[in-house]
């Protein structure tokens, strides 16, 4: 198994809307690490699994749009608790938005929340 990994760092902003949230129910900010990797067996055409040069400005331009954002205020989050698990999965979606995979076979993002937890969510391509 072949595996490639790019990362990035930024300030993002989210208030928790579960009950009884405590202080992380008040907006405030988080110095967020992104790690997107891709995972395959093989190969493609040209000896790469993904081309690096494409997986950092997919990367860099997804990190944009979150950057120095709200969460809550962003319609990918709307109606939804914008809970570092379900921005590992949104951020995901954003990076195939802009990239093809080409032989990779799995993307795991990692999202570091300050220096307390880091989460993750993997998927299959």
């Amino acid at each position: 198994m072949y595996g490639v990994s790019v990362s990035r760092s930024f300030v993002a902003q989210h208030y928790l809307t579960v009950p009884d949230p405590g202080p992380e129910g008040d907006l405030h900010s988080h110095h967020f690490t992104v790690e997107a990797t891709f995972r395959g067996p093989e190969l493609g055409e040209y000896g790469y699994l993904v081309n690096i040069d494409a997986v950092v400005e997919a990367l860099e331009g997804v990190v944009a749009e979150f950057r120095d954002e709200t969460l809550n205020e962003l319609p990918a989050f709307e109606g939804v608790n914008p809970s570092a698990e379900r921005f590992a999965s949104v951020f995901g979606d954003r990076l195939l938005d802009r990239l093809n995979p080409e032989a990779a076979t799995v993307l795991e993002i990692r999202l570091r929340e300050d220096d307390v937890a880091t989460v993750s969510h993997e998927r299959y391509l």
